[in-house]
């Protein structure tokens, strides 16, 4: 007789089976757009041949696909390595948004994949940052990593306030308001890296902005290009 463990197993696999075609196209509708989002995060397994409850494990998740019907699609390995997004991204041609993780390198140098950066994941630092500072007292200064946020915040409002413009118009706004924003938090980033403790977050912060700035940035981009900028 087969235990409950046996029966999760197999249910597992019938499921599994009966999904495959389903994903399969979901998969082809995501790769016929051309801007797809991907991010991967830790997670925990407790029993896994050859691999410790303790270890990393990824579940990694691509978003996108035409801009009427995107599609989110999750993917679970024991590994990120870059061979991942090499097999997830098999086959797409066009704009691909991620954090600054290198394991995404190899697959946009090898493909005709151009590669922007996420303006959300470099807000999540300072947010971090700020949350760790000491509180203030009423009166003092506020702290770095909250002038970095309220730089940032503009471009946001830049966002809003073009959402409902052609892509065209969005393009020229884009360019007209935001790279002033943009020009001023660089060089605040770039002045304020040796004024603050090299081991501190708002450090990590500043330098993961920075390390940034080498990929297009998403509020410069074209509508069509890069979708809406997070």
């Amino acid at each position: 007789m087969e235990n409950a463990s046996q029966k999760d197993a197999r249910g597992l696999i019938v499921w599994r089976l009966l999904f495959k075609p389903l994903i399969n196209l979901l998969r082809e509708q995501q790769l016929d757009g051309d801007y797809l989002q991907a991010d991967e995060t830790r997670l925990q397994v407790l029993k896994e041949t050859g691999k410790a409850a303790q270890s990393d494990k990824w579940m990694w998740v691509i978003r996108g696909g035409p801009p009427d019907q995107p599609v989110v699609l999750y993917h679970y390995d024991p590994s990120r390595s870059e061979e991942v997004p090499l097999r997830l991204l098999d086959g797409f041609e066009g704009v691909l948004q991620t954090d600054g993780y290198a394991g995404y390198n190899r697959v946009c140098r090898e493909n005709p994949i151009t590669r922007i950066g996420c303006w959300d994941h470099a807000r999540r630092k300072f947010v971090e940052a700020s949350k760790a500072a000491p509180v203030k007292k009423k009166g003092t200064k506020v702290s770095k990593a909250d002038v970095a946020i309220g730089k940032i915040r503009k471009l946001y409002a830049i966002e809003k306030r073009i959402e409902k413009l052609p892509p065209e118009e969005k393009t020229r706004q884009r360019q007209q308001l935001a790279q002033p924003v943009l020009d001023d938090l660089k060089a605040w980033l770039e002045k304020n890296s040796t004024r603050v403790p090299r081991d501190s977050l708002t450090y990590k912060a500043i330098q993961y902005t920075l390390n940034q700035w080498e990929l297009p940035l998403p509020a410069m981009e074209s509508e069509a290009k890069a979708g809406r900028p997070q």
